[in-house]
């Protein structure tokens, strides 16, 4: 998965680079269909936000996070991309099984 990593009034660090490609790594283990990401890391006033938007097959998943550490928020982040992630893959899969029950209970 390409992971394309943006900073608004904040600079990327290496540290920040890493941190996110390992927890992006998590969502690769439950639906490998994942084209690419794209995180924006901001930092408005007092609160740190991460967002993202992931290109997958099928349509795009789009999550953001706020918290008073950047941390904090990616984590947040990556939870709720993991649910939305486990989400559309259900609905990819679903789609299909109801299809074969009844093909198989024709023969």
């Amino acid at each position: 998965m390409q992971i394309n990593l943006t900073g608004h009034h904040i600079d990327i660090t290496d540290a920040l680079r890493d941190y996110v490609e390992n927890k992006f790594e998590r969502l690769g283990r439950h639906f490998d269909h994942v084209i690419n990401a794209h995180v924006v890391l901001s930092v408005e006033k007092l609160a740190q936000k991460a967002e993202a938007t992931l290109n997958v097959n099928g349509g795009n998943v789009f999550a953001d996070s706020t918290h008073e550490d950047m941390y904090a928020a990616i984590d947040a982040l990556i939870d709720k991309l993991d649910r939305q992630v486990l989400r559309h893959k259900e609905k990819k899969s679903s789609h299909r099984g109801p299809v074969a029950k009844i093909a198989e209970a024709e023969e």
